[in-house]
């Protein structure tokens, strides 16, 4: 039987402490940038670190979104933001970009670097690939069925994911730019 985790999105200091106070394994934020949430709340480098010490000594998991595509002037940004996350004790960075991806999962030792539903992972054969490259985790799209999940989940090795919600997006994962373009919700 696989292990069952649940994971809450956190805007801020209060959501995360309510999240972690009623029962949450795991807690997943963004920072100021390169995460899809962009005009959400988000943590700023300094309340990043407080959330990361807050979770630590309540054994919850933390997790940072980079889950946005990184342009090669914002690479070094992104790097920099990723160490000083590392550096500071996350469980998890949850990525988009594959070159980002592919960079945190050859420099940074035992982080754990997770495939965002932003990637579009809705078949074996693409969580296969992931899973090659040195991902621990794949969250899946959205529109996959009971049927195909458990169909993955029986036939790979690395970590699986799904969201047990609906979307305020377009409701297709990895389409989130084309929805910030019809609906302004995200970046």
């Amino acid at each position: 039987m696989p292990s069952i985790e649940l994971l809450a999105p956190v805007g801020n200091l209060e959501c995360l402490k309510a999240a972690v106070q009623n029962g949450a394994d795991s807690v997943y934020f963004g920072v100021d940038k390169f995460n899809a949430r962009f005009y959400a709340a988000n943590f700023d480098i300094n309340s990043m670190k407080e959330a990361i010490l807050y979770c630590k000594l309540r054994n919850v998991k933390t997790h940072l979104t980079l889950n946005t595509l990184i342009k090669d002037s914002e690479f070094e940004d992104a790097i920099d933001l990723a160490k000083e996350a590392y550096e500071s004790g996350i469980d998890a960075i949850i990525v988009q970009d594959l070159g980002l991806a592919k960079y945190l999962i050859d420099n940074f030792p035992n982080l754990s670097v997770h495939a965002s539903t932003q990637m579009t992972a809705h078949n074996l054969q693409g969580v296969l690939e992931l899973e090659k490259l040195g991902f621990k985790r794949v969250v899946l799209s959205r529109e996959l069925s009971i049927n195909e999940i458990e169909y993955i989940c029986a036939n790979c090795n690395v970590e699986i994911e799904t969201f047990i919600h609906g979307a305020l997006c377009i409701c297709y994962s990895g389409q989130c730019l084309f929805s910030s373009v019809v609906g302004g919700r995200s970046r």
